[in-house]
């Protein structure tokens, strides 16, 4: 059973930074893609950013710039670093492995102060 725990979520001011991590039973070599994705309250569930076993990346337009995915395969960890975060960045953010099949995390909230 794939088991993904996300953390690093928290209570934030404008304009400050927060890292999430996602922390994969397995090798996260096995995931043709691992993903981040978030929904706010009464909002659907968006991808943030992914990145390919090559080590591509993709971002949606609203962080390009801002947010920075990593993984570290040794340990079988993705991260998401936030910068210059926005009220409009607060959502439970969750990790998202994929093999065919998708696997999800439970989320970690992220709550950015106006």
């Amino acid at each position: 059973q794939v088991q993904l725990v996300e953390s690093g979520g928290g209570l934030v001011e404008t304009g400050g930074s927060l890292e999430l991590s996602c922390s994969v039973s397995g090798s996260i070599l096995s995931f043709s893609r691992m993903a981040w994705y978030r929904q706010a309250p009464g909002t659907q569930l968006d991808l943030v950013a992914f990145i390919s076993n090559d080590g591509s990346t993709n971002y949606v337009d609203s962080v390009k710039g801002r947010f920075i995915i990593s993984r570290d395969n040794p340990r079988n960890t993705v991260h998401l670093q936030m910068n210059s975060l926005k009220p409009e960045d607060t959502a439970v953010y969750y990790c998202a492995a994929d093999r065919g099949v998708r696997y999800w995390g439970r989320g970690t909230q992220v709550t950015v102060l106006a």
